[in-house]
C-alpha cells in the first residue's frame, strides 16, 4: 500500500521521471529473480527499496547488505536454499546512494533517520544484495539503497508521514540519478 501511495504520490511530483514500481512477495525463491528481471527490463539509474519495520521510530537507511541469510521461514514456509546469498560473492556490499546525505536531508526536513549498516538476515537484506550485485553487472551502473520505513498499524496519520519521508528520500536520490527510478518492497 505504502510503495502503490508513494509510486502515485511521487508520479504527481517528478512527472518527467518514469518509475517502475513492484511489490516483491516475501518468497526466498521469487524475489531474487524478480530483481534481476526488473534490472533486466528497466535498467533503471535507482534502484529503491522500501522495507517495513515495525518495531522501529524513524527512517533506517541500509549501508550495507551482508552475503547472509537467516534460516527463517518465507511467507509461504520457505526456507532459503543456502546461508549465503551469493556462493562465493562478497561478504558485504555497500550502498551507492549517498546514505549520510539521505539521513541529513531527512532530519532536515523533520523526519527521524538513522544509518544502519545490518539490514538483517531476512529478504530485505536478500533484495538489497540482490539489486547491489545485479547493479554492479550493468555497463550503465545504477544506484541501489534499502530503506526501513516506519509504520504504526492503524494510524493514517503515521502513513502519510511515512509516505511523505519516503517521497524525500525519493527526490533527493534522485536528484543524484534522475532519468529512471525502480521502487520496489518487501
Amino acid at each position: 500500500m505504502i510503495v502503490k501511495r508513494l509510486a502515485r504520490e511521487a508520479r504527481l511530483a517528478l512527472p518527467h521521471v518514469r518509475f517502475a514500481v513492484a511489490v516483491l512477495p516475501t518468497d526466498w525463491a521469487r524475489a531474487p529473480g524478480l530483481i534481476s528481471e526488473l534490472h533486466e527490463r528497466h535498467d533503471p539509474v535507482l534502484a529503491l527499496h522500501f522495507g517495513v519495520a515495525t518495531s522501529m521510530r524513524g527512517f533506517r537507511i541500509e549501508t550495507e547488505a551482508r552475503n547472509f541469510c537467516r534460516m527463517s521461514p518465507d511467507a509461504a514456509g520457505g526456507l532459503p536454499a543456502s546461508n549465503c546469498i551469493c556462493e562465493g560473492g562478497a561478504s558485504a556490499l555497500s550502498t551507492s546512494i549517498p546514505a549520510t546525505a539521505v539521513a541529513q536531508h531527512l532530519e532536515a526536513q523533520g523526519f527521524e533517520a538513522r544509518l544502519s549498516d545490518d539490514a538483517g538476515g531476512y529478504l530485505c537484506n536478500a533484495v538489497f544484495y540482490h539489486s547491489l550485485l545485479e547493479a554492479s553487472t550493468r555497463r550503465d551502473r545504477c544506484r541501489v539503497g534499502f530503506i526501513h520505513i516506519p509504520v504504526e498499524a492503524g494510524e493514517p496519520e503515521a502513513v502519510d508521514r511515512t509516505v511523505a519521508g519516503a517521497l524525500e528520500v525519493l527526490k533527493f536520490s534522485l536528484h543524484h540519478a534522475p532519468q529512471v527510478a525502480t521502487l520496489t518492497s518487501v
